[in-house]
């Protein structure tokens, strides 16, 4: 990981990101020699994979089954 002071990584943002972009490794901003904050490569989330607390849940019934005339509110049968 590349280590900039806070006053090179203002001044030289935009080649920071493209170096980030072009090598996929990330740098730590340093502020008197002390590590404030790292600049990472973004990760897109998986949306087809349900949350680990949602993988939890059961359903005991088909969720999409169609309702029986029995079961439609009384307004709209």
């Amino acid at each position: 990981m590349k280590t900039v002071n806070v006053h090179e990584a203002k001044t030289n943002f935009s080649s920071l990101l493209a170096k980030l972009e072009r090598d996929c490794e990330g740098i730590v901003i340093c502020r008197n020699g002390v590590p404030v904050a790292d600049l990472v490569p973004h990760r897109r989330r998986n949306r087809i994979k349900a949350h680990r607390a949602l993988r939890k849940i059961k359903i005991g019934y088909d969720p999409v089954e169609p309702l029986s005339v029995d079961e439609w509110p009384e307004a709209v049968r």
